[in-house]
Formats: structure tokens, C-alpha cells, sequence
């Protein structure tokens, strides 16, 4: 049964008022100002194609989103910038989609005869190895590291496309467990012109987060994302054999079912790791790239400097965002229009970075901090 809008607004409603009503006049306890405080680790676990209403209609679907959105931070209006999801990626770390609004490999270029450049003979095609500075520039000019841990990834270091495939299949796995589209650094230039031994640290697979956790060696900054089937992306009918039933995109109470269980796999290992449990702040942002098909149809579908008339910032809709911190506020619904530049900046500021990427500078079009979310011990 597809459950109306009210049930969110019931579940948070006492908290989304707190949050934006303002202090009564005359009121012996003002309400604090709120700052963001310096972050040391921000994990940001990525979600595929599934809609606010969606994911948040149901929750017998996704009794782990409905918990954590209740128990920490829900952006209630956060927003995608584009379709299909590659652009969503990389907007998340460069501040713009740079005109790719479809999920060509990182290396194709407009003419370009290749498999996984399907859309290389569209006019104005882009160019897919992005020269631009991206946050892992930042990091690095400030001494911070950063990882993409990507479930299914061949081999550490890996630049394939996708992974297994007709040409080399996996006994028993689904084709394209792995795909890049979703891995939003290979974009930019100067990560996939990086030496292989560079590579093998950066990307790497589920068995080194697990690893990192114990060993306590996390990074400052990381996309953790899982495969096809458990991200809630699911396999198509015409995508090859060994599809599990509840990993079918036909499927979509089972495989957003799936995808909820995984992420209640990863918050709880990353939770119950020893370095959550210091004194530096640490966060875990869980989002999505863009809204399912059908949400396209109606409805606001970007904010923050959307154009609907542009081919790469049309807005990617409504999608779910829940912010988890170790020292941070708990049930918060914040209301503020945010999109993936948003996290962007937010991430920015509180790595102490003051230089915004792109459009995650645009402060007159409503991009700005989600301080709301992050703020310690509000």
C-alpha cells in the first residue's frame, strides 16, 4: 500500500518544527547560534535511483532509513542535479556535472568509437576527463586523504568501466556488479592519470574498508558504494544471468529492501569502529544520486541554481539525504533547499576549506552550508 505524505510529516514533525520555528518573543532561553564545528572523517554512502516519496512512503521497505532518519538527520528538500546518475557523481566533487549528463566511461571524448561511449556522436558532447580542481585537489593541498571504497571493484586500482562482463564473466555473479558510472573520482583528470600504485590506495574494494575500520586507518574523506544489486540499482531483465530475485529492478519492494539492510551493514560497522568513538567529529552522509522515473514526471525537481532548460543541471528530483554524526545533533528534520553542491560546500567548510568548488559558491542562487545537520551537540 503506497502510504501518503502526512505519515513522513507525522514522523518528524515535532522535530522539523523545532527546527524552523523561530524563539518566542520575550523567551528566557534564546535559541543558540549554531556554527559548524571542524570535521576529522565524512563517509558518504550513495544510493541509486530512488525517489524521497519512494523510499520514504514505505517503510516496511526501509526500516533502516526510517530509524536513522528519526534518530539523527533527515534533509527533508535535498535535491540531484541531473540525469543519468554519472553527472550526480561528479557534481558532488567538482561543484558541476561539466556538461555530462549521461554515464559514458571517464575517458570518452566526442567521436570517439567506444562501447561505453554510447552518446559520443551527440553534438556538444563532453568530454568526460574533467581538468577542472575537484575536492580531492583540496584535500591533498591540505593534507588530507581521501578513498573511494566501491563494492565489486575487479582489483584495487582498477579503471574497467565495468565489472564482470560478457567478455569476462565472474561464475555465479550478475554482470556489472561494478560500474565506474558510480565512481565519481575516475572522472577528474587528475586522479585517473595517477600512477597504478597511487590507484591501488585509492580505489579499493569492501575488504579494505573492513580492514581500515579495525586497523582504525581511516581516511579524512570517502564514497562508499555499493554494487548493482545492493546499492538499490538493481539488474534489468536484458542485463544477463545470475540476477537474484531481490536484486531485479522489476522488483522494487525486494530490492530497495536490499539496499536498506546494506546500509544498515555499513552504518553499523563504521558505528561501532573504534575511531567513531573519539573526540573528533566524524559524519556519515547517506544519499542518492537522482529520483526514480516515475517521480520525474511532477513536481520540483532541483533547487539551488537548477536550470530545467539546461541538458546537464535540469535537476536530478527529490531524493532522500540523512546526515549520522558521533557528536552531532539528533532528530533534526531540516527543511533548507540543499542539492549535491550543498554537501559539497558543507564538506568544504568543514574540512576548513574556504575556497567552494564551482557551484557550491553559488550563495545567491541558495547553496550553503547544511549546518543544521553537522552542528555538534545541537
Amino acid at each position: 500500500m503506497v502510504r501518503p505524505a502526512s505519515v513522513i510529516s507525522g514522523l518528524f514533525l515535532a522535530a522539523a518544527a523545532a527546527l524552523s520555528s523561530p524563539a518566542v518573543a520575550g523567551s528566557a532561553t534564546p535559541q543558540p547560534v549554531r556554527t559548524l564545528p571542524r570535521y576529522k572523517h565524512i563517509f558518504v554512502i550513495v544510493e541509486e535511483n530512488k525517489g524521497f516519496k519512494q523510499i520514504m512512503d514505505h517503510p516496511e521497505w526501509t526500516p533502516v532509513i526510517h530509524r536513522l532518519a528519526k534518530q539523527y538527520g533527515l534533509a527533508s528538500e535535498f535535491y540531484g542535479e541531473v540525469h543519468a546518475s554519472e553527472g550526480n557523481y561528479v557534481a558532488m566533487l567538482g561543484g558541476d556535472t561539466f556538461g555530462i549528463h549521461d554515464d559514458d566511461a571517464f575517458y570518452c571524448k566526442a567521436g570517439l568509437k567506444d562501447p561505453y561511449c554510447e552518446g559520443s556522436a551527440t553534438p556538444g558532447y563532453a568530454d568526460h576527463s574533467v581538468a577542472a580542481p575537484s575536492l580531492m585537489d583540496q584535500l591533498a593541498a591540505h593534507g588530507m586523504r581521501w578513498k573511494a571504497y566501491m563494492e565489486d571493484i575487479p582489483a584495487a586500482g582498477s579503471l574497467a568501466p565495468r565489472w564482470p562482463t560478457p567478455l569476462y564473466p565472474v561464475k555465479g555473479k550478475p554482470y556489472e556488479l561494478y560500474a565506474a558510472k558510480h565512481n565519481g573520482f575516475v572522472t577528474f583528470h587528475s586522479v585517473n592519470s595517477e600512477p597504478y600504485a597511487e590507484l591501488k590506495s585509492q580505489f579499493v574494494g569492501f575488504d579494505q574498508l573492513d580492514k581500515d575500520l579495525a586497523d582504525g586507518d581511516v581516511p579524512n574523506y570517502a564514497h562508499i558504494i555499493p554494487n548493482q544489486c545492493n546499492e538499490m540499482h538493481g539488474r534489468g531483465p536484458d542485463d544477463g544471468p545470475n540476477i537474484p530475485a531481490d536484486c531485479s529492478n522489476q522488483n522494487i519492494p525486494q530490492l530497495i529492501h536490499r539496499g536498506d539492510a546494506e546500509i544498515g551493514m555499513l552504518v553499523d560497522k563504521i558505528t561501532h569502529a573504534k575511531f567513531w568513538q573519539g573526540p573528533d567529529n566524524s559524519a556519515i552522509v547517506i544519499t542518492f544520486d537522482e529520483n526514480n522515473k516515475e517521480a520525474r514526471k511532477t513536481g520540483v525537481q532541483g533547487c539551488c541554481g537548477y536550470d530545467p532548460s539546461s541538458k546537464a543541471n535540469f535537476g536530478g528530483g527529490h531524493i532522500v539525504t540523512i546526515v549520522i554524526t558521533n557528536h552531532g545533533p539528533r532528530h533534526v528534520v531540516d527543511p533548507t533547499p540543499y542539492n549535491h553542491y550543498s554537501l559539497l560546500r558543507t564538506t568544504e567548510a568543514a574540512f576548513g576549506i574556504d575556497e567552494y568548488l564551482g557551484h557550491a559558491g553559488d550563495s545567491d542562487k541558495g547553496v550553503t552550508v547544511m549546518t543544521p545537520l553537522f552542528a555538534r551537540g545541537s
